[in-house]
């Protein structure tokens, strides 16, 4: 097909052409339109479109408008480029006015509202006197150039600064989970967790090729019941049992039904728990004979985690996990069926051998945790 569009340059302009190119005179944009004329002048390489294309990484369209350009603007424009017909758009918003948007979305929102939204945002930015008018679109333009989004709240477990008693229950534990497996004295994570039981009041219509699993939106609450979860780390092995309360006889029962089966053997057990009221000694004198409770407590090796700091207990990840997996976006109605879906699951876990790998140790503690540990004054 024959170009509508000839380039043919003079000695001077390929001269000047040369020079862009060698010095890089510009910007890159018109250093590669200095190279596409220089390829497309038919008293010279007279190189096609295609080639064109595909030397300088560029579309063939890219190649005919800048042709079509040097025949018809001449070849300075056709070599610096279409001038801009209007100004560009100031910007709405300086340095201080965006450090001020983005300080009042970190802070409250006003009465009435539970988070901000743009749309607020951006009438709280007016009534301000900030701008005298502006877009959600622009507030959210600013927000993401600064690194922030729509964010909600995130929930953290954060520990109090400078607090010794929370520095020894945590190196205790961590220096726990560093002793090597002992058969005779293994180390056991106990936690405990609610659960709201829902029953179906319409029974829900399975999944098929042509819709998802469809369930009623009205259900029926049918009380709570408490998940008591015992994980071995170093072995691999976890337990899980729904009791309709959470006391101190539950986990007493509880723990007398361990000491007894599985750990029968064991001369003690090394007991990582929360410090609650229930977790106590004294909770097997108010379940038991004295004599019974006296022999349960001498096998139990207490190892409490600090206050606000649960995350240092296993059994939490384990019970994390039964969550996700076994428990969450489903509805069970009953403690029955609760402990059997909880006990399938822990048994294909324990199947499986999944154990647990603890990396942190007292030192990672001390030089991570810094602010945690008190200063020591003279």
């Amino acid at each position: 097909m024959q170009k509508k569009y000839i380039v043919r340059l003079t000695e001077k302009e390929r001269d000047q052409l040369d020079e862009t190119i060698k010095k890089l005179k510009g910007s890159g944009q018109k250093v590669r339109r200095a190279q596409i004329l220089l390829k497309a002048d038919a008293d010279g390489p007279c190189w096609t479109d295609r080639q064109i294309a595909e030397a300088f990484c560029c579309r063939t369209k890219t190649v005919e408008n800048i042709r079509q350009g040097f025949v018809l603007n001449g070849f300075q424009q056709a070599l610096d480029g279409k001038k801009r017909e209007h100004s560009p758009t100031p910007k709405l918003l300086n340095g201080d006015q965006e450090a001020q948007i983005i300080a009042t979305r970190l802070g409250p929102p006003p009465p009435g509202y539970a988070n901000w939204t743009l749309r607020l945002l951006a009438r709280q930015v007016v009534e301000l006197e900030l701008v005298p008018s502006i877009s959600h679109e622009t507030i959210r333009q600013t927000l993401k150039k600064n690194g922030m989004n729509n964010r909600k709240i995130q929930y953290w477990v954060i520990p109090p600064k400078n607090d010794a008693e929370f520095v020894a229950n945590m190196e205790e534990v961590l220096e726990t989970y560093k002793k090597p497996y002992n058969a005779g004295n293994p180390v056991v994570c106990m936690d405990e967790q609610p659960v709201q039981l829902i029953k179906e009041t319409r029974q829900p219509k399975p999944a098929t090729k042509n819709h998802p699993r469809r369930v009623d939106y009205e259900y029926e609450r049918n009380g709570t019941a408490s998940i008591f979860m015992f994980t071995e780390p170093l072995s691999g092995w976890r337990e899980a049992i729904a009791r309709s309360r959470r006391t101190k006889i539950d986990w007493a029962i509880e723990m007398a039904h361990l000491l007894e089966g599985r750990y029968a053997d064991c001369e003690k057990i090394t007991l990582v728990c929360d410090n609650l009221n229930t977790h106590t000694k004294g909770a097997f004198y108010e379940a038991f004979e004295p004599e019974r409770a006296r022999a349960l407590v001498r096998r139990v090796q207490f190892c409490y985690t600090p206050k606000h700091g649960s995350w240092l207990n296993i059994a939490e990840n384990e019970l994390s996990s039964m969550t996700r997996q076994c428990v969450s976006d489903r509805r069970i109605g009953d403690i029955e069926t609760l402990q059997k879906e909880i006990k399938a699951w822990s048994a294909d876990v324990n199947d499986r051998q999944r154990g647990v790998e603890w990396h942190m140790k007292i030192d990672d503690a001390r030089f991570k945790l810094k602010s945690i540990y008190p200063q020591i004054k003279f």
